[in-house]
């Protein structure tokens, strides 16, 4: 049985629990394990307004209401300690039968009630536990607001931007880790490694419905995939890489430098953003720095930004030249004539305008040329950030045949993303302890590029991003900020307000 069935009939037959409390309020008892009207009924019980039906069928929202709808009933037998209310929300499936057995005596209907006046106190505590209720729901499965760290995405999004993401779009997630700090991520406030959640409750993945589906350029957050092993005093820097470079002994004992290595669910990785530029089932390959996807050139981001090699004629570019032009990136000095900089294609075209510039040519990595950190890290494939694939990105339900020469390509999907036993035994590839010759997939795969294509650690430099590390969809941007500017010389980019991100 699915997780998403089993969601449903608790959801459904909840009010089966209030079957003595139906009695008690004089109502049978048998309507109680009736789906729908059950909570028609219990509404009447507890006197509120039939509207309130309308949350009652929004999923994950209404797991929200039957929380307050079971404070409420509290109220009709006296009990109105935080404590005792607190209790019922996390234990209702004892609570309320014991409710209904115990306390028959101690029901008042609810418009007999007594209104209990409230300590200034309680009044700020009942305010605040709304508030960060309600504000973490719209959070968790709603909408979340962040923050663009690195240049990675310019000129289409500009580090300082502040960003609304869209869960609805693709579905929000069920947290793996509930219990929680609101409103941080993976680090309590104030501390560099303190974790700000637990693990004593452990959800498996689950999406509910969403609004589209990931598509071809979308940009889009995810968890980072190669974030669930963090070196804590690098962790901006992947666990892998960090391997790859100097071993797996220094690494793991090497604390001055890289810190306690630490394990994080897949809801507690960094934050990504980045465009879609593959979904499941396409052919991904990259030839000369032009992406085509099924063997058609996709059409490149307005903004899309590379690596140029300018030459002058021995003069310096007037640097006033160049913040008129917006180039942000760090300018590159190669030579008493020449420098690497950062340009869109419009950009490129103003820069060989200029009286003193002789050239400007694209810096690309020519096919063949093996750069050992771009995955699948394997001279077997020897692709580099400009010369990459071809690839199929894989697909739920379908199947691949394995061997020892695309195993490489395969391995972090079976082991890490997928969760079997993987073993490599010479040709033979063990899976559970078995030999297997082919692998189906469990789950979707995507491939996420940035548009600033030489300044961005992508799924080039990592491999594919699983659909259970997708959180949502970036939308609007509603406030963009120049950290190298003060508030009253430029800070606010009002050019850059209340945009949408394409």
């Amino acid at each position: 049985m699915s997780l998403s069935l089993i969601l449903m009939l608790l959801f459904l037959f909840f009010p089966v629990l209030l079957w003595k409390i139906f009695e008690t309020s004089k109502e049978a008892g048998w309507k109680s394990a009736i789906p729908l009207l059950n909570y028609y009924i219990w509404l009447r019980i507890i006197n509120k307004p039939l509207w309130w039906y309308i949350f009652l069928i929004l999923p994950f929202i209404n797991a929200f209401m039957v929380m307050l709808m079971v404070v409420e009933t509290l109220k009709c037998y006296k009990m109105h300690d935080l404590g005792q209310q607190a209790l019922a929300v996390l234990v209702p499936f004892v609570f309320l039968p014991w409710l209904g057995i115990k306390k028959q005596a101690a029901y008042v209907e609810p418009e007999n009630r007594v209104k209990i006046k409230k300590s200034p106190l309680r009044e700020w505590v009942d305010a605040i536990i709304f508030a960060v209720i309600a504000a973490s729901i719209i959070r968790i499965f709603m909408v979340e607001a962040y923050t663009i760290p690195t240049s990675s995405m310019e000129k289409s999004l500009l580090v300082g931007d502040f960003l609304f993401v869209s869960k609805l779009s693709y579905g929000p997630k069920v947290p793996n880790t509930p219990l929680a700090f609101p409103f941080v991520h993976h680090t309590l406030p104030l501390t560099a490694t303190a974790k700000s959640y637990v693990e004593w409750i452990k959800l498996p993945f689950y999406r509910f419905p969403g609004l589209t589906t990931v598509k071809n350029n979308d940009v889009v957050v995810f968890n980072y995939p190669d974030g669930d092993t963090v070196a804590l005093n690098v962790q901006n820097q992947s666990y892998y890489a960090l391997v790859r470079d100097y071993g797996r002994y220094r690494v793991w004992n090497d604390k001055a430098n890289f810190g306690d290595i630490v394990a994080r669910p897949v809801d507690k990785r960094e934050n990504y953003i980045k465009r879609c530029i593959a979904i499941p089932g396409d052919t991904l390959e990259i030839r000369d720095q032009v992406v085509y996807i099924n063997g058609k050139a996709a059409d490149l981001p307005d903004q899309a930004q590379f690596k140029y090699l300018v030459r002058t004629d021995g003069t310096r570019i007037n640097p006033k030249a160049l913040e008129k032009l917006n180039i942000t990136e760090e300018i590159a000095m190669t030579g008493p004539n020449e420098m690497v900089l950062t340009l869109t294609n419009e950009t490129a075209e103003k820069v060989k305008s200029f009286v003193n510039v002789k050239e400007v040519k694209k810096i690309i990595q020519p096919k063949g040329f093996w750069q050992p950190y771009i995955f699948p890290f394997d001279s077997l494939y020897p692709w580099n950030v400009d010369n990459f694939g071809p690839l199929v990105i894989p697909e739920r339900g379908a199947t691949v045949e394995l061997n020892s020469s695309n195993i490489v390509l395969y391995a972090r999907i079976i082991k890490a993303y997928e969760l079997n036993d993987l073993e490599i035994d010479g040709n033979t590839i063990l899976i559970n302890g078995k030999p297997a010759t082919s692998y189906t997939f469990k789950l979707d795969y995507y491939w996420m590029m940035g548009d600033n294509r030489h300044n961005s650690a992508d799924s080039r430099f990592w491999g594919f991003v699983p659909n259970d590390h997708i959180v949502g969809k970036a939308v609007f941007v509603w406030l963009s900020l120049d950290g190298n500017k003060s508030l009253f010389g430029g800070k606010i980019r009002m050019n850059k307000l209340f945009r949408t991100i394409k």
